[in-house]
């Protein structure tokens, strides 16, 4: 969700006459898209601000902007703990963020860093959703926003509202316009997407199928459905869509039907293993991915058995694994909670048993070519590839000698001979590449390596 809204501010920055800057100390407007589903990320964006000062201090025509689930939440205490924040806009006040931008513009001269300003470094790590020529490749669709589910665990609802579906023909306008840009993936995105209801009635099955209609869309993926909201039609439906990828991400949370009854999840383990099997009748190919939440406050040795023993029968493909974080203002937070050190041990346990089953998924892919979207250079090696498989795989493999990154991204594709699996992805040799996903591929030169760094 985030990631969509960061696009879509960023569509207007540019729309206004800006460029996006590869480097803070290079910009004129800083935006600081927060999140605060965790206590880590909101720590870290209050970390962030308060280093972003530096440039402040070299530069005060610089504007310094929050926005995100923190800047809804926090509003008040914000201003106060950092008040060299120009701005601050809640997740409902995206277009009033966008419209300051284009009412910034004129006030910005373009001149080059000087040399001081070139020693102002903020500290924290590189700026995220910079576009590149692979960023677009990707595209994020909002089809609703808010959440009514109200999880005891969740802030979502608190700081993002409640359902707000939008109506199908704005989801198809932006699709198309996506795909228009580049686009070789649409995300449709939505905190509980397979929720969705336009004014027509029309479910999520009928969504996916009408944007699978849209000519030149080549795959479709969705992020981040909740299990009762799946029915038998829809699984069907989306089974049959050729374009959309093959892995189902299901939120299990706990296999504990009181700690369930207690995230008011809505669903029991034995329903949730119904979906499951829907899934397994009419998608057995799909992977099969989930979250996990290990320590929510209540939650016996019992009740982390019967999770535990739940994942090792289904062999997640992949599990996003989190230690409970209480978050101010929802119900879970005023609870009892479990001691860390147990938290911590039987978080333990469950990686342990998720890890293996994760690398024995990515071990069946030995020996095997994947197709897979280029993402850009891989962030621990620049001269490597990274790319995602259609079942959300990391794949990484050596540059071909021929690589430039404006013709890869007009070629996008890239087939990896993969040859060694690890708990994160595959790694492997790129050994062709293609405009369309349903495109052959074109071999490509031999990676060239570095003799003397070897």
């Amino acid at each position: 969700m985030n990631e969509a809204d960061s696009q879509y501010i960023a569509r207007r920055a540019l729309s206004a006459g800006y460029t996006i800057a590869a480097k803070p100390h290079d910009a004129s407007v800083v935006v600081l898209n927060t999140c605060t589903v965790r206590e880590t990320a909101q720590r870290r964006a209050y970390g962030r601000m308060a280093h972003l000062g530096v440039l402040k201090s070299g530069n005060p025509n610089l504007k310094l902007v929050v926005t995100g689930c923190l800047a809804e939440q926090d509003r008040d205490r914000m201003r106060r703990a950092v008040p060299h924040v120009d701005a601050v806009f809640g997740t409902s006040e995206l277009g009033l963020l966008g419209d300051a931008l284009v009412d910034w513009r004129p006030y910005f001269e373009e001149t080059d860093a000087t040399e001081s300003d070139v020693l102002l470094q903020t500290i924290g790590g590189e700026p995220d959703c910079i576009t590149d020529q692979f960023s677009g490749l990707r595209a994020f669709v909002t089809v609703q926003r808010g959440c009514s589910y109200y999880c005891t665990f969740c802030i979502v609802p608190h700081v993002r509202g409640r359902f707000d579906h939008r109506p199908m023909e704005e989801i198809l306008r932006d699709v198309r316009e996506k795909v228009r840009s580049g686009a070789r993936e649409v995300m449709l995105v939505g905190q509980t997407v397979n929720s969705y209801r336009d004014g027509t009635g029309a479910d999520f099955g009928a969504l996916a199928s009408a944007v699978c209609g849209v000519e030149g869309l080549e795959r479709l993926s969705f992020i981040s459905p909740h299990p009762k909201d799946f029915t038998e039609k829809i699984v069907r439906e989306l089974a049959a869509l050729p374009q959309l990828n093959p892995r189902i991400h299901l939120p299990l949370q706990s296999a504990s039907d009181p700690v369930l009854r207690r995230m008011n999840r809505k669903y029991t383990a034995a329903q949730y293993a119904e979906k499951l099997a829907l899934f397994r009748a009419y998608a057995p190919s799909w992977a099969v991915t989930t979250d996990i939440i290990v320590g929510f406050p209540g939650e016996t040795e019992s009740d982390f058995q019967q999770t535990l023993d739940f994942c090792e029968r289904t062999q997640f493909a992949q599990a996003y694994m989190f230690i409970y974080s209480p978050r101010r203002g929802t119900p879970a937070a005023k609870w009892d909670p479990v001691p860390p050190s147990v938290t911590a041990a039987r978080f333990k346990r469950l990686s342990d048993v998720q890890n293996d089953a994760t690398l024995a998924y990515h071990r069946k892919k030995i020996g095997k070519t994947v197709r897979a979207l280029i993402t850009g250079p891989s962030k621990k090696d620049p001269a490597k590839l990274a790319g995602k498989t259609t079942d959300n795989v990391t794949v990484i493999a050596p540059a071909p000698g021929d690589f430039d990154p404006l013709q890869y991204a007009a070629t996008p594709w890239m087939d990896v001979r993969v040859d060694g699996a690890h708990v994160w992805g595959c790694t492997g040799v790129m050994i062709s590449r293609a405009h369309r996903y349903a495109d052959g591929g074109v071999e490509v030169s031999a990676p060239v390596f570095d003799l003397i760094a070897l």
